[in-house]
């Protein structure tokens, strides 16, 4: 499949929400994260961008996986399984090692600077090896290596490449297959909870949507996409974000006891799972129609910061946790801060890694 424009653009975009989703938990949203200067509460703040980060979790890293889907086959085919694999070990496992070994640790240490509870000194404890948000590149590796098996035990397996565009009805099967599997998965590894540093509970959508990546690259379905079909499943998005919050209040309504959403059968949870992939779906399409529609053009700071976003993507912990407790004295609402360091973060990680960039062993990396 030929890279298109648009495509590293969306990456941009989706790499921005990511550091904007951790600014989001740092000053009040639910989710785990190194430093927390306001705790999730009854506020309208904290509800505000609690549900912003829930939105963002439904589709933001899967619509990543999707993408990476996009071009395994292809690249696959054209290396060949050992050069495909190494290539993947140096851009996907080096990242993870610099950060596990350098950049985690000194993120934490980062956020100590500014804990209140002062349960360890800056230096003391800190963590032999730190995956952090680094959990992606980790997991798209594993993903690589699996499709690479799939394909040595099928390898005459081919895709029609004339294979129609799925119909709205096996779109809704998926979602209600996806939440299903994410809600039986969630009984095993509830959400919070990891193994191997990834929290499987949320798999379910990213196995799926790197799945018909690969699917898609040889048939040609991104492209085929449509703004009809997109744009009813935007609708379909739209209506269903307000659910959620509607059935945290019943919820609340028929019980007293706190409300889980990571695990256990019970309003909350089968509302979350299978809130999410009828969220997802039609954000995503739509962000790839638009984009394609509208920013399919060479442009030289989009282009700029196409070959950027991974590197902003790696970096971007301890950038924002820095500036985070630089201005921990500032006074101002949540959502100000949210905004201005958010904003600081996305530049200055971007910045950094336009620096890093320019040395060439970096860039085989990143």
């Amino acid at each position: 499949m030929t890279r298109h424009f648009y495509i590293d653009r969306l990456r941009v975009l989706l790499t921005g929400l990511v550091i904007f989703h951790h600014t989001a938990i740092t000053y009040g949203a639910s989710g785990g994260w190194f430093y927390r200067e306001r705790a999730t509460d009854a506020s309208a703040s904290s509800q505000l961008l609690t549900l912003f980060c829930a939105v963002n979790q439904s589709f933001f890293m899967g619509a990543f996986f999707l993408l990476a889907g996009l071009y395994v086959p292809t690249a696959l085919e054209r290396k060949g399984a050992k050069t495909f694999l190494k290539e993947r070990l140096v851009r996907l496992g080096l990242p993870v090692l610099a950060f596990g070994l350098l950049l985690g640790p000194l993120t934490v240490m980062l956020a100590r600077l500014r804990d209140g509870s002062r349960s360890a000194p800056i230096f003391e404890k800190l963590p032999l090896f730190e995956l952090g948000p680094l959990w992606f590149p980790w997991s798209l590796l594993l993903f690589s290596m699996g499709y690479v098996l799939l394909r040595a035990f099928f390898p005459k397996a081919q895709l029609r490449l004339q294979t129609p565009m799925p119909s709205n009805a096996a779109w809704m099967r998926a979602a209600i297959g996806v939440g299903l599997a994410a809600l039986l998965l969630r009984q095993w590894v509830p959400v919070g909870h990891s193994v191997l540093g990834l929290q499987l509970g949320y798999f379910a959508s990213y196995v799926f949507l790197f799945s018909l990546g690969c699917a898609a690259a040889s048939r040609d379905w991104i492209e085929r996409l449509s703004w009809p079909q997109a744009r009813l499943w935007l609708i379909v998005s739209l209506l269903a974000i307000p659910l959620l919050p509607m059935a945290i209040s019943l919820a609340a309504r028929i019980s007293s006891a706190p409300q889980n959403f990571s695990g256990g059968l019970n309003i909350s949870s089968i509302t979350y799972a299978f809130w999410e992939p009828l969220v997802a779906w039609g954000i995503i399409a739509a962000l790839l129609v638009v984009f394609r529609q509208r920013f399919n053009f060479a442009h030289a700071r989009w282009d700029r910061w196409g070959r950027q976003a991974y590197g902003a993507f790696v970096v971007h912990a301890p950038i924002t946790v820095a500036l985070s407790t630089a201005l921990s004295g500032w006074a101002a609402p949540a959502l100000v801060k949210f905004a201005l360091i958010g904003s600081l973060a996305v530049i200055t990680s971007f910045f950094v890694s336009g620096v890093m960039l320019r040395a060439k062993w970096v860039q085989r990396a990143l």
